[in-house]
């Protein structure tokens, strides 16, 4: 399964169990980490631990094994990793406290280094 393949398929389980404020960002030409960062929100860490549940069991059904998960133990930020699509599921607070649409926007504007001349 290609990146945009999975990409979707995750969309469709975060739809599946509700998820809020689903945000897809192509970073392919950001980093080299990885292709795909979706950014999803649960309305309470039960909620959110039960979306990237989903999101882990429909992914090795796929034969998509998480390369890592972090902190599903917590149900505020869990990360799952699935090499070409990374997830964040979120609460919340969480989500507006990071930012993390904004960090890894292409449209952001990189401000120059203190003491740089502007050209």
């Amino acid at each position: 399964m290609i990146a945009e393949e999975l990409s979707r398929q995750v969309q469709e389980w975060l739809a599946d169990l509700k998820a809020v404020d689903v945000i897809v960002l192509d970073v392919r030409e950001l980093t080299d980490v990885t292709d795909y960062m979706i950014v999803a929100s649960g309305r309470s860490g039960r909620h959110v631990r039960s979306i990237a549940e989903n999101i882990i069991e429909h992914s090795k059904k796929e034969g998509h094994q998480p390369m890592g998960v972090e902190g599903l133990d917590q149900g505020e930020w869990v990360l799952v990793d699935l090499c070409d699509v990374v997830a964040h599921v979120m609460q919340p607070d969480v989500r507006d406290f990071y930012q993390l649409e904004k960090l890894w926007s292409r449209e952001r504007v990189r401000e120059p280094a203190a003491g740089s001349a502007r050209r």
